[in-house]
């Protein structure tokens, strides 16, 4: 009964995103196809792409008439399909049919479809810009260009009750009132994949409100700006996220992105040199977002910002000072302390205490150092996150979750042990680089998958990126940025998800899946997941090609679907 709920609410969530659209604007293609290659196409078509493609908006696809796809109860189960369009086509449209397996049946209701739009994005290795077919919107038609074509993308979300079988449905794609159709089967196995609010993977992608107030143009924390958020945080929640990211301090990480984080807390000093805090606005976001279905950490950033400078308002003067003050200084001593020792009290208060860390990402060793000082000074039982990637043990074993880079493990299996046996969690991340894999706008989709499958292969907890919702000033147009490869800033887009955000899903769900399959293999069958497990972290990324990448995806979901039975 859960899994329908959570499906109903993902519809509802997709709805309101649809509600907010913005309207599709496309720049022009920069590397155009020679418009030769349409001179054999003589009608419109439609039919099955492979979600492992970005199509071309110019080029002529190769296309199948059929399509099966298998996923359990309760998992969102992914398809693609290409209209090609020779003439202009003024209004396409399409519809999903129920799917039936005899008398049972899974309503059309329960299938999410999208139109692709091509957003400017970068051949990563070059910088060149490049168009990618990556947001997905949801409307009633579109307009198609003669000589292009125009992806759908479908996510099926199977019914936690369905009944295991073969489901037959159809695609139909109406053009200027002409129909073309095409056939979809859907076999539902027997397992059932847990809601994600009950996934082990540790998914954190950090939020940016104040991204979404500037975009929707709305007042900071303001009861419109909540309503335009819900939407998207919601989504966020149904993809398994279990972090509320939260700025403590003023600008932790300069201004790196389009919308700088602001301080979600109040500092002043009164008349008399005593501190006092204001933790409204930082209750209203912690609150609001439990209310979306993340509720299980509070990480917040940072003590040790960027550029150790520090806000506060002193009342003796009437004036917001910003005074740099560098960690082991007595006037940063003295500044922390104070905040920390009455945070802990507040969140006490609050009940959060046991569920918030203290974030302090990719920082020097000596300033961690003076860092825990202070916060076990404020509270001993505090606990730490952070993404590190210079050192391992000594800094792991302070943090209760730790995240590393894709490239650099830092423990060796003895150490990860033993973090584990301590209750702490260990993740990996991606940022602006590697160049793969990763979620860029123009990265190939089934690398957003494969981080999944790292993570299950390194033994790790889940994932962080430090972006799901950090928009550029034109997100839906143009997703580069003045300093991170395009894409980097964002994995969703102001009225729904990307290509890149939905195979992300895909990865984390197949992590579920290799877990609860792990958990009744006898050793053979165990030393053949293991073994295929292995081949992700010796993936050489430097020389494989994109071929190689999906076909080690691919068949690790089939061994992974023969070890089901």
């Amino acid at each position: 009964m859960k899994l329908k709920v959570l499906s109903t609410v993902c519809l509802l969530s997709a709805s309101v995103l649809a509600s907010a659209q913005a309207p599709v604007v496309e720049l022009k293609d920069p590397h155009p196809t020679s418009p030769e290659v349409w001179d054999k196409v003589t009608a419109t078509g439609f039919g099955w792409g492979s979600i492992d493609v970005r199509y071309k908006i110019d080029a002529v696809p190769a296309l199948a008439k059929t399509l099966s796809l298998y996923g359990w109860k309760g998992e969102r189960v992914n398809a693609q399909a290409v209209l090609v369009a020779p003439e202009a086509v003024e209004s396409f449209s399409f519809t999903v049919s129920d799917l039936k397996a005899g008398k049972n049946v899974i309503p059309a209701t329960a299938v999410d479809g999208y139109f692709e739009t091509y957003v400017m994005g970068e051949i990563t290795q070059q910088g060149e810009p490049d168009l990618a077919a990556d947001r997905l919107v949801k409307m009633s038609s579109m307009a198609v260009p003669a000589k292009t074509v125009r992806p759908v993308w479908l996510t099926i979300n199977v019914p936690g009750d369905a009944v295991p079988g073969k489901y037959k449905g159809t695609l139909t794609a109406k053009c200027d009132g002409k129909a073309l159709t095409i056939p979809l089967v859907l076999e539902v196995g027997k397992r059932t994949l847990p809601a994600p609010k009950d996934w082990k993977f540790h998914l954190d992608l950090w939020q940016n409100p104040y991204a979404v107030a500037r975009y929707f143009n709305v007042r900071l924390w303001s009861k419109e700006h909540f309503d335009v958020m819900r939407p998207i945080m919601e989504q966020l929640a149904a993809a398994g996220q279990k972090v509320i990211t939260a700025s403590i301090i003023q600008h932790p990480w300069n201004s790196q992105t389009e919308d700088p984080f602001e301080s979600m807390v109040g500092k002043f000093k009164g008349i008399d040199g005593s501190w006092k805090y204001d933790y409204s606005v930082f209750d209203k976001w912690v609150e609001f977002m439990m209310s979306c279905g993340i509720k299980e950490q509070i990480d917040c950033y940072s003590i040790l910002p960027w550029h150790v400078t520090f806000e506060y308002f002193d009342e003796a003067d009437n004036y917001t000072h910003s005074v740099k003050m560098e960690p082991g200084s007595k006037e940063y001593d003295d500044y922390i302390y104070s905040f920390l020792s009455d945070f802990a009290r507040h969140l006490k208060a609050k009940g959060w205490f046991g569920i918030t860390c203290l974030a302090m990402d990719e920082r020097p060793k000596d300033l961690l150092e003076h860092a825990y000082a202070i916060v076990y000074k404020a509270d001993k039982n505090y606990r730490i996150e952070g993404a590190v990637n210079y050192y391992g043990p000594e800094v792991a074993e302070r943090m209760y979750d730790i995240s590393f880079a894709f490239r650099e493990p830092l423990l060796t299996p003895e150490q990860l042990a033993s973090h584990h046996a301590k209750g702490n969690l260990v993740t990996f991340y991606t940022c602006c680089n590697p160049e793969r894999p990763n979620t860029f706008t123009n990265s190939l989709p089934a690398e957003s998958a494969i981080l999944g499958w790292h993570s299950a292969s390194a033994g790790y907890d889940g994932y962080l990126r430090w972006a799901y919702n950090s928009w550029v000033k034109d997100p839906c147009v143009d997703s580069r940025f003045r300093t991170w490869k395009a894409g980097d800033c964002y994995l969703v887009y102001p009225d729904g998800p990307s290509v890149r955000f939905q195979r992300l899903m895909e990865g984390i769900q197949d992590y579920e899946k290799v877990r609860i399959v792990r958990e009744g293999l006898d050793t053979k069958k165990a030393a053949l997941l293991d073994a295929q497990l292995q081949k992700f972290l010796e993936f050489d990324w430097d020389t494989a090609t994109d071929a190689d990448a999906i076909k080690l995806l691919n068949d690790s979901k089939a061994l992974l679907r023969s070890l089901e039975k």
